[in-house]
């Protein structure tokens, strides 16, 4: 089997079999890809890699290409699915993948941004063109639901619910829940159905709700170049996924439970929401320094 029906048929496992999500099926597919290629420079054969060969490439790729402990945890992850594969497949004996340790993956407190700023941010895209009111509901939609942008993507027309102000979301793992939106959500989301999105879609058919100025699908690099050309504008050091984050730091600050907060957010684990807990630590620990004066030197 040559590398890209390899590839192919390693791609077709994940989303038939492992049921991977396709985002996480085109990254495993991806770091594959890149096995094969360093493999070949390295005159090997991917099919008598032993675990030692493995480990120098996990060595290569974060030592050479500078990748943090959770990308590379990501990619000994791939490893281990793709000679699970390989080894259903008859073309070989074993798993050297399972030999390998990965590293602990450090717990980093996301970056939120306060109320004041994403209006201040979402209020400050230009509305006219069609591409600007789309814009305004897709933001004002993924920091009400706090979805991920990969969801945000794959909505269609017909996930939408006005009647009863939610959303139907297909997360990881196809995972479905349904979401509520709230006013604001809604009064955009109208707006571009009702005038953008016809301009936008001109004579194409499509039933993705939101839409490039080409009339397909919006993908999920072009949601990013959007949102960085926004935050930039105004000089705020952000990536998109920082609306999700926010969104869950403002129901937990507002008394919301965490089982609340995991359903919405779609978190198979519970563990993964309390990560935001610490974040409204955070935040209580810095007004508390803030409007206490006698802690401002305090230290801990």
């Amino acid at each position: 089997m040559d590398t890209a029906h390899l590839l192919s048929a390693y791609h077709s496992r994940l989303l038939a079999i492992e049921h991977r999500s396709p985002l996480t099926a085109e990254t495993y597919e991806a770091e594959i890809g890149r096995l094969l290629e360093w493999a070949f420079h390295e005159q090997q054969n991917v099919l008598n890699l032993d675990a030692q060969v493995l480990q120098r490439y996990i060595e290569y790729r974060r030592d050479v290409q500078s990748l943090d402990s959770r990308s590379v945890a990501k990619a000994i992850s791939a490893l281990r699915s793709f000679f699970r594969f390989l080894l259903d497949q008859g073309l070989r004996q074993d798993n050297p993948a399972s030999l390998l340790e990965s590293p602990r993956k450090p717990q980093r407190i996301p970056k939120v941004l306060t109320r004041e700023t994403v209006d201040s941010l979402l209020s400050s895209i230009p509305l006219d063109n069609p591409r600007g009111i789309r814009d305004r509901a897709l933001f004002e939609l993924v920091y009400s639901c706090g979805l991920r942008i990969s969801e945000a993507v794959h909505l269609d027309l017909q996930d939408l619910y006005f009647s009863e102000s939610l959303i139907r979301v297909v997360g990881k793992g196809n995972k479905e829940r349904l979401v509520p939106f709230g006013s604001e959500a809604e009064t955009w989301l109208r707006r571009y159905i009702a005038e953008a999105r016809p301009q936008l879609a001109r004579h194409i058919k499509s039933r993705a709700l939101f839409i490039s100025r080409r009339g397909k699908r919006l993908t999920r690099k072009g949601i990013w170049k959007n949102y960085a050309q926004l935050a930039s504008a105004l000089g705020i050091s952000s990536k998109v996924h920082v609306l999700r984050h926010s969104f869950a730091t403002e129901l937990l600050s507002g008394g919301a439970d965490l089982r609340s907060v995991q359903e919405l957010l779609g978190h198979a684990d519970l563990t993964t929401t309390q990560i935001y807990t610490h974040v409204d630590n955070a935040v209580l620990r810095e007004q508390h320094r803030r409007f206490v004066p006698r802690l401002r030197g305090y230290t801990e």
